[in-house]
């Protein structure tokens, strides 16, 4: 009898979203497309390569390390020696019970106070937080959502206190309440009363602290509870979508902040167009006042600049991010 020879397969290769990888791409997957209107120039539409002309050569990136740990004390030593060091920027984490509205000595609270953030429970302790620095000479970037609107009121009454002007106070709050329902839960209030904050806080800052970043839309924490790079898009989009309609009247900065995944070349593709790499967490708004993004991520990820296989992942990321909304 014949030895039965064993038909050998070739590998099939496909990022998480379920997109098929080929094994090479030449310029003959590029057949149609045009470099002008789907890559453009730094600093013109669609803004794949940049919003500025000259990117980080002419406004270098800011550098934040995200940090907050113990109580106000221990957490200004660090943002002290942070900025000894040579940081741009501040960005803080706060603890659980501050992310959620309870004070410290909640009972339930307890086992979290401290815990991957610093707590904040009263003006007192904003003080203390950044107790000999002047914040109307740095940008501060704090990850807080529910608690937004009194968080930032702290921030601006200790400026006050200090004799800064706080027209000239510059950062971002993350106030993105939308992603908390969806996939990470610290939110205290019924959408819409959230919503309402949200848009109170747009409407107050564009008036009295216009530098300020009154979101940052976020489809990282939706990555990390499992969706796709696709899905992600189109979910932060429609987050983002949903905030615009809530406040069409309003103008300000705001931020997006995508998620990274094993999958490097699909998240490079997937970049919203615009989208500007930067060490943490600082948002740099278009010269229009639109919606402009940044990254809080780890430094495998790095800028896209329109390598052929990367712009033929976003085509497809695009479409399908198009196709769920």
């Amino acid at each position: 009898m014949a030895e039965s020879k064993a038909v050998k397969q070739e590998p099939q290769y496909a990022t998480t979203s379920g997109i098929s990888v080929e094994p090479l791409y030449t310029p003959s997957d590029l057949e149609g497309w045009d470099y002008n209107e789907q890559v453009g120039f730094p600093g013109e539409y669609p803004y794949t390569r940049g919003v500025h002309p000259t990117m980080y050569r002419g406004r270098l990136w800011t550098m934040r390390q995200y940090a907050g740990m113990g109580d106000a004390e221990e957490s200004n030593k660090r943002y002290k020696y942070l900025l000894s060091q040579g940081t741009t920027g501040l960005s803080v984490a706060f603890d659980l019970p501050t992310q959620i509205g309870m004070d410290s000595d909640s009972p339930m609270a307890l086992g979290e106070v401290g815990k991957v953030g610093v707590a904040i429970d009263s003006i007192e302790d904003m003080e203390r937080l950044f107790s000999g620095i002047k914040l109307d000479t740095i940008s501060t970037s704090m990850t807080i959502n529910a608690t937004a609107t009194i968080l930032l009121s702290l921030y601006i009454a200790v400026a006050r206190r200090q004799g800064s002007e706080v027209k000239k106070l510059a950062g971002t709050v993350q106030n993105d309440i939308l992603k908390e329902y969806i996939a990470r839960g610290t939110y205290i209030y019924p959408p819409e009363q959230a919503m309402r904050l949200v848009t109170d806080l747009f409407a107050y800052t564009n008036k009295e602290v216009p530098d300020w970043n009154t979101i940052s839309i976020s489809g990282y924490h939706m990555r990390e509870a499992g969706c796709t790079a696709v899905q992600e898009v189109a979910f932060t989009l429609s987050d983002g979508m949903t905030y615009v309609q809530a406040a069409l009247d309003l103008s300000g900065g705001s931020g997006e902040v995508p998620g990274g995944a094993a999958d490097v070349g699909e998240d490079h593709a997937r970049a919203l167009p615009g989208e500007e790499f930067e060490v943490v967490d600082a948002a740099v708004p278009y010269a229009d006042g639109g919606i402009v993004a940044n990254r809080a991520t780890t430094g495998e990820q790095h800028r896209a600049h329109g390598a052929a296989g990367a712009v033929g992942g976003a085509g497809r990321d695009a479409v399908a991010a198009h196709e769920l909304l």
